[in-house]
């Protein structure tokens, strides 16, 4: 990894040193320039979580949770952070998904532990310290966390109605790339996975959010819903304007 190419990819141009703030402005820059999609799953482009680096860095491509969040980890290793890759499990209608559905980090920065997250679609601009039952105000909405059963935290999001919704529950048990591998297989060829059922691309911006599902383009702006269909061609100029990607 060469990491000057990879702040200069997230647009990234202060000191870099060990700290909560520099931790926080990386993860935005992540956020607001490296897009969640999943574009190689539904053009039959096999997703190697070895070769992160020249897809998102070389290539200015984006990524879903296993690769942003993979090669995150990798920048804020070599930088001197201490991190960890965690497993969690999304939380859904069917309750919690499978161990190893989603990949995040664990930073510590002296005595304390961040989780950190540039995979989650609209999930917090900023690391969230890790200490039970306290309201984290954040750019993306307010965040909690609570222990469940002894074995896991619980990362909640207070929706409109004020009330804390789960996110998702993780560990902190350190875990390696290699024990995503199977997860990340089925989300990109199992019928059932939502990842295969359609395609995604999404960005924060910074008063909203610009996502294309499928042939759908919806921008939010202040509040503000927008949504039309696009043809072929509309879709191809999308992905260039607004996520700088060139299939």
């Amino acid at each position: 990894m060469n990491i000057q190419q990879y702040l200069k990819r997230i647009g990234y141009t202060d000191p870099i040193d060990v700290t909560y703030e520099v931790l926080s402005k990386l993860q935005a820059a992540h956020l607001y320039t490296v897009p969640f999609e999943n574009l190689d799953i539904h053009s039959g482009i096999r997703i190697d979580l070895n070769n992160l680096f020249d897809k998102i860095v070389i290539r200015r491509r984006g990524g879903f949770c296993y690769e942003l969040n993979g090669l995150f980890y990798q920048l804020l290793l070599q930088i001197g952070f201490t991190v960890k890759m965690v497993s969690a499990r999304v939380y859904g209608k069917k309750g919690y998904s499978p161990e190893f559905d989603h990949m995040a980090l664990i930073v510590q920065i002296s005595n304390d532990h961040y989780l950190v997250d540039v995979g989650f679609g609209e999930f917090a601009l900023h690391p969230i310290r890790i200490e039970m039952n306290r309201e984290t105000n954040d750019p993306r909405g307010i965040f909690k966390m609570e222990h469940l059963n002894g074995l896991y935290i619980i990362v909640q999001k207070k929706n409109a109605e004020d009330s804390f919704i789960p996110e998702y529950v993780f560990s902190e048990k350190e875990r390696r790339i290699e024990e995503f591998y199977e997860r990340c297989n089925y989300h990109q060829t199992n019928p059932a996975s939502h990842f295969v059922q359609n395609s995604i691309c999404s960005l924060p911006t910074i008063n909203g959010r610009i996502t294309l599902s499928g042939n759908k383009l919806k921008i939010t702006e202040k509040g503000a819903i927008s949504e039309r269909i696009l043809n072929h061609e509309e879709i191809t100029q999308t992905l260039w304007n607004h996520f700088g990607i060139k299939l």
